[in-house]
């Protein structure tokens, strides 16, 4: 499915943001303010993507995109990445069938050629079992970054039509989230205020929420907060505000347009 780009056509919007991305930020604080280790809050944020997930699906949310592992967290010392890897091999192994029985279609994006064979495995099977579902889909970006994101799209357009021109058309075919709309919405919790060499290309005209909730505490309270902001903003995409006045007379009111 083609989906429309925000610098290209005014794509379809509502009061309830249709895909929403969240940078999953203070795991390690959250632990480190209890004296417990850094591995303690990354599986305590473990459980908010699960309660996460499922209050995106009730509430009508089409795609969710959670960014798990950057690029750049390689940086972390050894021990912890080593512990990330076995917590993201348990949760792959745990909880693609409790999706699959929710309706719940798996993508992960990045790229996972760094990864252990037996992740990659994985992934491939759980992107496998649940390609049919269409209540949520459930991007985990791990081992990725948005400059990454856009290199390997250009490369590809070189390589597969080298005398063509890279046209943004051509390059958002490329990019390794082509299967989904722009983010409506994009969440930062922990209190930081940056999008961190995250889904730079599809960020353009997406609203940005942040929020010092730590991740693990981050529950159905906080999510209906952002929602809340998002309710409140006045979505342009380049026009005036008087032009979406007009637009939504001419619409009977009505803020989703196509």
């Amino acid at each position: 499915m083609k989906h429309a780009s925000s610098t290209q056509e005014i794509p379809a919007h509502g009061d309830v943001p249709r895909h929403v991305a969240i940078i999953l930020d203070g795991n390690g604080r959250w632990a480190r303010s209890r004296m417990l280790p850094r591995i303690a809050g990354h599986r305590r944020g473990l459980e908010a993507v699960r309660v996460t997930v499922e209050n995106c699906a009730e509430r009508g949310i089409e795609y969710l995109t959670l960014f798990a592992f950057s690029s750049e967290n390689w940086r972390r010392p050894a021990e912890e990445v080593a512990l990330l890897m076995q917590l993201f091999q348990a949760a792959l192994t745990s909880e693609v069938e409790r999706m699959h029985r929710n309706g719940i279609r798996l993508k992960v994006v990045g790229d996972i050629r760094r990864f252990d064979p037996k992740i990659r495995l994985l992934v491939e099977q759980g992107e496998r079992l649940t390609a049919e579902n269409r209540r949520l889909t459930l991007t985990v970006a791990a081992n990725y970054g948005g400059r990454w994101d856009i290199l390997q799209a250009a490369e590809r357009c070189r390589r597969e039509e080298p005398s063509a021109t890279i046209t943004e058309e051509r390059l958002a075919r490329y990019l390794s989230m082509a299967y989904a709309p722009e983010p409506d919405l994009f969440i930062r919790t922990g209190g930081e205020q940056r999008v961190s060499n995250f889904l730079l290309w599809q960020l353009a005209y997406t609203e940005l929420y942040f929020t010092e909730s730590l991740w693990p505490d981050f529950g159905a309270e906080a999510l209906e907060a952002a929602f809340e902001s998002f309710r409140q903003r006045e979505r342009r995409f380049g026009r005036t505000s008087e032009q979406l006045e007009k637009a939504k007379r001419e619409t009977g009111g009505r803020r989703r347009i196509a």
